[in-house]
């Protein structure tokens, strides 16, 4: 049966324009282009095989790391590709390693944080790979919490070098990956200590190993931490340890561009607001929304598949089973989920329009729209990814019991993803720093300061604490106004509530302690209502192909819809709607499911991943699941003997009774 395609029913279904489709979540012609071009070219690379991660010792895995690394320079180099087509090799090769910290976090801090001079020396460096890099900020004792940081750079005017020093056992820098075993230079974040003085966190580009034999410098202990949740996963990714033991770097080496220490001892604020380390938090958080997107995409699309595949209960007088996609509890847990996916897409767009536009207003000494920036980037970051790795996880319990097989692709897919809610920002943490953008925005609506941005629907406070949406019947829930206005009216309502509750405390950081889980809520409402907005505004843009944009309005009304569902609590507590409304919102979700229905299997299908990339049995383009889950299990190294090591030894004496029992 292998080469039979037995999705081809499923497929004919669909009344969309596939092809168009796969333009749209792309982004572009020319972005599909490139992806489509990259993703097979890394398919067909037998040096990029990942079938057998799962069953690979660590320092295997480890060293098929190292292996994929050069073999991806040595392609990128000889096919001379642009930084684009490079960025969308390493993504389709799927193998976490030190090259993501590399590109991702190393070269993105001297972006930022670098004086034009430090720019050009480490990043000509860095972007040739003849040193390779990671981000050194996480320690021990603290991660989120940056301020509390334990590592010093103490200066020594004498020698005109920063002291770099780990006075603690919990100042040591713990979870960088790319650190334990391959860097070469790190971004290490310390307290900034000059003339006796603490001047906080600064960044500072540290040497960690010989670039002759890479053994360790003098006054460096580094090491991996150890091996991490899952088969394969994010083992293949050294992520290490590090303390300092009074290690010298020229004064140079400490990243100026936001202040500076001259050559007297004395530190120097830079004309440039330390704001601006806020544009190289935008750019890193939009990149996590983009995976969130894609991980995501990965796992609907592994889960959809099979629904269609997998046939279970239901035939009638002999006739087959009802495929598991047609069960509404099954269509009620994915569905959604596949919304998700479109819709953390589009603001992922947004957010990387965002981000440009923050990096241009900057260039022009404009730094008044960096703190909303900062605001919406933290929670659409908390928000995209704690929802991702729940819907990864969805998607397995979707599959049954052979989704918990590492060959469907999702338990690794959940170990390498999950990490996503903690870095770079705990995901409770940053929507508590969303909530105190949201207090200080609601205490300013009457100063004649309009809010702006993401929180511009905020001016009109006063109607949106007294509409309700004008829902008569279910199909009005299908008009953007009347979701918009819901979905605005909640967040305002949910952000005032917190404000006037806070109010009432004498000490306002007491206050936010104590209501921290309801202004969590708040910031959710308010990262949702983001979405939405960006999922209708792409509505609102010109869409090709046939029923392209029918698919998109479904999918936009049921990720709007599944919210409401799922925090009907907060519309009703609010008195956002009624709960008629909430009825009939109900009743037209049900309706937009059995619109999705025929086209579920053409909507993962623009995603457009191929089987190396999706690396899951279940979810196999041709859907000719179970000959291959039958050939994958022979794989196992347990299958190598037929009787297995250890028969003589331990079995065969148990069944013949030959085991010493003692007295009682």
């Amino acid at each position: 049966m292998d080469g039979v395609d037995h999705l081809a029913d499923e497929r004919i279904k669909a009344d969309f324009d596939v092809n168009e489709m796969k333009i749209v979540w792309a982004g572009s012609r020319h972005a599909f282009e490139i992806s489509d071009r990259i993703s097979r070219l890394v398919a067909s690379d037998p040096f990029f095989r990942k079938d057998h991660r799962g069953v690979m010792g660590r320092k295997e895995l480890f060293k098929d790391t190292l292996r994929k690394a050069a073999h991806a320079w040595k392609r990128i180099f000889e096919l001379r590709l642009s930084e684009d087509e490079a960025g969308r090799l390493r993504f389709f090769v799927d193998h976490p390693s030190f090259l993501d910290l590399h590109w991702g976090m190393f070269m993105p801090a001297i972006k930022g944080q670098g004086t034009d001079e430090q720019q050009q020396k480490w990043l000509s460096l860095a972007n040739r790979m003849q040193i390779i890099g990671c981000y050194a900020q996480t320690e021990l004792g603290h991660g989120s919490n940056v301020q509390g940081l334990e590592t010093v750079a103490t200066f020594d005017p004498h020698t005109d070098e920063f002291v770099i020093h780990s006075p603690t056992l919990t100042s040591a820098k713990w979870w960088p990956g790319g650190l334990g075993k391959v860097s070469t230079h790190a971004v290490v974040f310390a307290r900034l200590i000059t003339d006796g003085e603490d001047y906080g966190i600064h960044g500072f580009i540290v040497q960690l190993r010989s670039l002759d034999d890479h053994s360790p410098l003098p006054g460096i202990t580094v090491g991996d931490i150890g091996t991490k949740f899952g088969n394969g996963a994010y083992n293949s990714m050294d992520n290490g340890f590090l303390m300092f033991d009074h290690v010298r770097i020229p004064r140079d080496q400490m990243l100026m561009r936001l202040s500076k220490v001259t050559r007297e001892g004395k530190y120097v604020p830079s004309d440039v607001p330390r704001q601006l380390v806020y544009s190289t938090m935008v750019y890193v958080r939009q990149t996590i929304v983009a995976d969130a997107s894609s991980a995501l995409s990965r796992a609907v699309c592994i889960a959809t598949r099979y629904s269609a595949v997998r046939r279970q209960f239901g035939s009638q007088k002999g006739g087959p089973e009802a495929q598991v996609i047609d069960y509404k509890t099954q269509q009620n847990r994915l569905f959604p989920l596949l919304a998700s996916a479109y819709a953390f897409r589009f603001v992922g767009e947004w957010l990387k329009w965002l981000y440009t536009d923050v990096t241009q207003r900057l260039q022009a000494n404009d730094f008044s729209t960096l703190p909303e920036a900062h605001a919406c980037t933290a929670g659409l970051k908390s928000l995209t990814t704690s929802a991702t790795a729940d819907g990864i996880e969805e998607c397995r319990k979707l599959c049954g019991g052979h989704g918990y097989l590492w060959c469907s692709g999702l338990p690794e897919l959940f170990a390498v993803y999950v990490p996503a809610c903690t870095y770079e920002g705990d995901n409770v943490v940053l929507l508590l720093q969303v909530a105190r953008f949201l207090m200080k925005t609601v205490s300013q609506l009457g100063s004649g300061k309009p809010p702006v941005g993401t929180t511009a629907y905020m001016a009109r406070a006063e109607h949106l604490m007294q509409c309700r949406p004008g829902v008569q019947r279910a199909e009005d829930w299908l008009k953007p106004g009347v979701v918009m206005e819901a979905f605005e009216a909640r967040a305002l309502r949910m952000a005032v509530a917190c404000a006037k509750n806070l109010s009432k405390f004498e000490n306002p950081e007491q206050g936010f302690a104590e209501l921290s889980s309801d202004l969590a809520e708040a910031a959710v409402a308010h990262c949702q209502l983001i979405v939405v907005s960006k999922f209708i505004a792409k509505l609102e843009q010109e869409i090709n192909g046939k029923g392209v944009k029918k698919q998109l309005e479904n999918l936009c009304y049921v990720y709007a819809l599944h919210l409401l569902h799922k925090h009907l609590g907060d519309f009703l507590t609010t008195a956002c709607i009624t709960s008629k409304q909430a009825s009939l919102a109900s009743d037209q979700l049900r309706s937009l499911y059995s619109q999705v229905r025929p086209n579920a299997v053409a909507l993962v299908d623009t995603f457009n991943y191929t089987d190396h990339y999706l690396g899951s049995v279940l979810g196999r383009y041709d859907g000719n699941v179970y000959p291959n889950l039958l050939e994958e299990a022979w794989k196992d190294p347990l299958n190598d003997s037929v009787v297995p090591d250890g028969y003589h030894q331990y079995i065969r004496p148990l069944i013949k009774q030959q085991l010493r029992t003692s007295r009682l």
